[in-house]
């Protein structure tokens, strides 16, 4: 991280900091109109993408600093409506930086492909006969899109489930085949449906069943990621809180996330504040992610926080996140969307499996942030604080303004629209 280069990046105005890019050569030499050209989502673009287009709808695309992964320095572009994420991010980000940063492991990413059948007249024939016809299963999905299997991937294997008829919630017994599927580096959705629905009528033949669907699965339990990182105690000092007493309210937060799902849920929606916004920067799809991590969540039965805070041997604070990331650096929107494709370059054009190290890193430091504010300071200081600016803009105030009657506002009793709007026409 050139810091000389992005020093008080978060008090320069858009313009500066497009500057400092440049200066830091994390971006080409540019006007500064050209690169903000470069953003706008052309017509013949948009109205390709999706159905019945009227229009765009943006939203501010800011950086998050410090992050260290892997060894590798890292600036994350992040798209969300919502303060202080990114302000989160980068003080965590800062923090475990110095702490060593985050390290992390990737798993195969391998996708999975289901083929439901119901009216199964035996189920262990079903299943023995389907076992031993794994390699002509495999055949058929990979003849359905040759293409992946010449660039090494495709279909690797299958495994077969039972699930038993529920008479409480009305559902019959369904055999389900997942098919197990090498994307590289497409996320692969089309790819898999390809290959789910040209094994069905084959599976159907065999059992003398019949197919309910073939269909990817979004919980990509054989796609998983994880994060780490190692604090010392020392630290997490806060203002007449010891680090040793600052790291063990983290753990009990955390205790308490793991034990009750209403905590789990806001816990994991605050993990994901991050991880959706990087998704999203980067041409992903952030309903899949999401889906496929609150599902794993729930993974025990019991919906728990998604991340681990443990004391080490010598007193270090330990923080782990583990996540399902079906994701590509190819396909759907990625390669013709002009913002994804800046942030693909920013990133220095990762790998799929890099990509995916740095998106769980950033939810493991958006956790980390959260956590330790809400067993200090309080989750509102920061809040308020860029809630102050929304309500100045709110009020009607521009340019330097808008930070005066922020900082104002923060001093008053009742901080709301009314009193940013005196406060407003008394400077005016």
């Amino acid at each position: 991280m050139k810091k000389n280069r992005l020093d008080k990046f978060y008090n320069k105005t858009i313009d500066q900091r497009i500057e400092a890019l440049m200066n830091g050569d994390y971006l080409e030499t540019q006007s500064i109109d050209s690169f903000k050209q470069a953003f706008v989502l052309p017509e013949e673009i948009s109205n390709h993408m999706i159905e019945n287009v009227v229009g765009t709808y943006q939203l501010p695309l800011g950086l998050a600093l410090h992050f260290l992964i892997d060894g590798e320095d890292y600036l994350i572009p992040m798209a969300t409506e919502e303060p202080s994420v990114i302000a989160a991010a980068s003080f965590a980000a800062k923090t475990i930086r110095l702490a060593g940063g985050f390290t992390t492991d990737i798993s195969n990413r391998t996708m999975i492909g289901q083929i439901a059948l119901k009216n199964i007249k035996n189920k262990d024939d079903a299943i023995q006969a389907i076992s031993e016809a794994e390699a002509e299963i495999i055949s058929i999905a990979n003849n359905a899109h040759p293409s992946i299997v010449k660039r090494g991937g495709g279909a690797r294997s299958i495994n077969v489930r039972w699930l038993e008829a529920d008479a409480e919630h009305g559902t019959p017994a369904f055999l389900v085949i997942h098919l197990h599927v090498e994307t590289l580096e497409a996320m692969g959705a089309n790819m898999i449906n390809t290959m789910a629905e040209a094994v069905k009528p084959f599976l159907e033949e065999m059992t003398e069943a019949n197919a309910v669907m073939g269909i990817l699965s979004n919980y990509a339990t054989e796609c998983l990621a994880t994060a780490r990182c190692k604090i010392p105690a020392t630290m997490l000092e806060r203002r007449g809180m010891s680090g040793t007493d600052v790291r063990d309210k983290i753990i009990e937060a955390n205790q308490f996330a793991i034990a009750d799902p209403y905590r789990a849920t806001t816990n994991n929606k605050g993990i994901m504040n991050g991880i959706s916004a990087l998704v999203l920067a980067t041409g992903n799809d952030t309903r899949a992610i999401e889906a496929g991590t609150h599902a794993y969540a729930a993974r025990s039965g019991q919906y728990r926080s998604l991340t681990k805070w443990s004391q080490a041997e010598d007193g270090d604070l330990i923080g782990e996140l583990t996540i399902p990331l079906p994701i590509g650096t190819v396909g759907g929107s990625i390669n013709i969307h002009p913002g994804a494709k800046f942030t693909h370059k920013l990133l220095g054009s990762p790998d799929a499996k890099q990509l995916e190290s740095i998106i769980v890193s950033v939810g493991l430091a958006q956790n980390f942030a959260a956590t330790r504010a809400l067993v200090t300071d309080g989750i509102q200081k920061g809040h308020m604080a860029l809630q102050a600016k929304s309500l100045a803009i709110n009020a009607g105030a521009t340019g330097d303004d808008i930070q005066k009657v922020a900082r104002l506002l923060r001093k008053e009793k009742h901080m709301n629209l009314q009193t940013a709007k005196t406060i407003l026409q008394t400077l005016r």
